[in-house]
């Protein structure tokens, strides 16, 4: 019997384990005829936590970059600075300089919480101290 309640702990704890974590559904959307971004499915807890911040380090949850020609070379462009402004639970960025009309530009996501099982790490799916993100692309 004892055993048996064991066996059932082990099963439940593997499961556990092996749950999935999809990352958040964050959506970009070039608004106001194309002079800036809008940003959503972002947490609100996390949004309202920067936007508190005296600081107000948008760039390192999210930063706006023009695509390179040679998208090999994106982990190098500057960020595209400008202004971050949190307006019903969506990010609003407006670039100091216009968007340039069919220009490709991405957002790149900082996912701080990353893959949160030790089967990511079984797998090989991330390392001890990676740095999580998703590059989103979007045209103005």
């Amino acid at each position: 019997m004892i055993m048996k309640n064991w066996s059932s702990l082990f099963l439940l704890m593997f499961c556990w384990g092996c749950r999935s974590t999809s990352p958040p559904s964050i959506q970009i959307k070039p608004t106001n005829r194309g002079t800036e971004v809008t940003i959503t499915g972002i947490n609100e807890a996390v949004l309202n936590d920067i936007n508190r911040d005296s600081i107000k380090n948008w760039e390192s949850l999210m930063a706006v970059y023009k695509m390179p020609a040679d998208t090999a070379l994106k982990d190098y462009q500057p960020i595209q600075p400008g202004r971050y402004v949190v307006k019903n639970g969506a990010l609003f960025f407006t670039p100091d300089t216009p968007f340039v009309w069919q220009q490709i530009y991405f957002v790149r996501y900082y996912n701080y919480s990353g893959n949160k099982t030790i089967w990511d790490y079984l797998r090989g799916k991330t390392t001890k101290g990676q740095l999580h993100y998703t590059d989103l692309i979007f045209k103005p």
